[in-house]
């Protein structure tokens, strides 16, 4: 695991209300705790004899920028009561098509069925397919592409 890595998942913990993740790979451990206004990394190594805590600081303008995508969520459904949500089942970055240069697996308007690909949530370099689990039609799209998401924050608002 690269520091490029261990920076990512500093900051996936610090969006998120997890406490505590470990990771363990062949000779590698990794813990991350985060306590109310810090997040405190501790890495061991079998060559390294010390342990090596490193403070990050929260960044409270990042964390700050999902909230603006709820808030259109909670009145969108005024308008429409029958409208069902496609939520986030994991934490990570939000992904509308397959590639830079692919076109979006939906857009408003669009028809989907139960078990079709709506999007990619990419989490620790594992892209993570997300399937619509309801039919009907996309009404709203509620994330930015390429943004980070928390686990079950609304994606998309679907008629059915």
């Amino acid at each position: 695991m690269d520091f490029k890595q261990i920076q990512e998942l500093i900051k996936m913990v610090n969006k998120s209300n997890i406490s505590e993740l470990s990771i363990e790979q062949d000779k590698f451990k990794i813990t991350i705790k985060q306590k109310e206004s810090e997040v405190q990394q501790i890495v061991t190594v079998p060559a390294v004899t010390a342990v090596q805590p490193v403070q990050v600081a929260p960044q409270p303008v990042a964390a700050a920028a999902p909230a603006p995508a709820a808030a259109p969520a909670a009145a969108a459904p005024a308008a429409g009561a029958n409208l069902v949500t496609i939520k986030s089942p994991m934490i990570g970055t939000f992904y509308r098509s397959a590639g830079p240069d692919k076109p979006p697996f939906v857009n408003v308007g669009d028809e989907v069925a139960s078990g079709k690909v709506v999007c990619i949530i990419e989490a620790m370099k594992l892209f993570n397919e997300i399937e619509s689990e309801v039919s009907g039609k996309i009404v709203k799209v509620l994330v930015d592409d390429a943004s980070p998401v928390e686990y079950d924050q609304p994606l998309f608002l679907v008629e059915p």
